[in-house]
């Protein structure tokens, strides 16, 4: 997997963050903050797909920035997040999107009839992750249980479709997306490794994007994977 070296590497950082942070202070903070740098990486799921259109490779996705944490007890171990981050998610399938002589897109099926190595769809993203935290965490201990769920809102800057073939390339920045993106996010997990899950409530493309047959194309991605956090 080419994804599993960098999956690694985010897990070391993440550990050596976290466990310089703690062994470097002398003294109890009892207005310490948690988890305010974040970094991910995650498998793209494409939902409502229209039929016939199957997934292909590894539909990954990364992203990192930055959580405001805000706590809201005394014990510190209940707190509002609020943030700013960049994601790039690329979803691969047989679906292959191409350019019209007005200028439009249209959208076909690949049905095997002609070879090729990838077509994908890739979004690069300004997100804003709005979090409700618990954490069994103190002043003295940077091992500890999270549960943090929200929203993530976010705004395509920039997309773009590409079908790579034997002898062929074909690669342009794609209007038919829809920009504001809106979904519900789940993070749960022990110290360094955590569940990151993500379901969107819109979908990728604009409503009216159709396929060649006529088919509405309304899938929505669902993306799971991990996510680091850096204090």
């Amino acid at each position: 997997m080419r994804c599993l070296p960098l999956l690694l590497t985010l897990s070391t950082i993440g550990t050596l963050f976290a466990q310089g942070t703690a062994g470097n202070s002398d003294q109890v903070d009892s207005k310490y903050l948690e988890d305010q740098f974040y970094v991910g990486l995650t498998y793209n799921f494409m939902l409502n797909k229209p039929e016939g259109v199957t997934q292909r490779s590894l539909s990954y996705g990364l992203m990192a920035g930055f959580i405001k944490d805000i706590p809201i007890n005394l014990e510190r171990t209940v707190a509002i997040g609020i943030g700013l981050g960049y994601a790039v998610n690329s979803y691969y399938s047989n679906m292959r999107a191409s350019q019209t002589q007005e200028g439009g897109y249209q959208y076909s099926l690949l049905d095997g009839s002609i070879p090729f190595k990838r077509n994908k769809t890739e979004t690069h993203l300004i997100e804003m992750p709005f979090e409700f935290r618990w954490r069994n965490s103190t002043p003295t201990t940077f091992k500890f249980w999270r549960v943090y769920t929200g929203i993530k809102l976010g705004y395509i800057v920039g997309s773009r479709s590409k079908f790579v073939a034997n002898s062929y390339k074909d690669s342009f920045y794609n209007t038919d997306t829809q920009n504001f993106r809106y979904g519900l996010m789940f993070n749960f997990g022990y110290n360094t490794f955590n569940i990151h899950a993500y379901y969107a409530l819109n979908s990728l493309f604009e409503k009216g994007t159709l396929l060649s047959d006529g088919q509405q194309i309304e899938s929505s991605p669902l993306r799971i994977g991990l996510i680091f956090y850096i204090l």
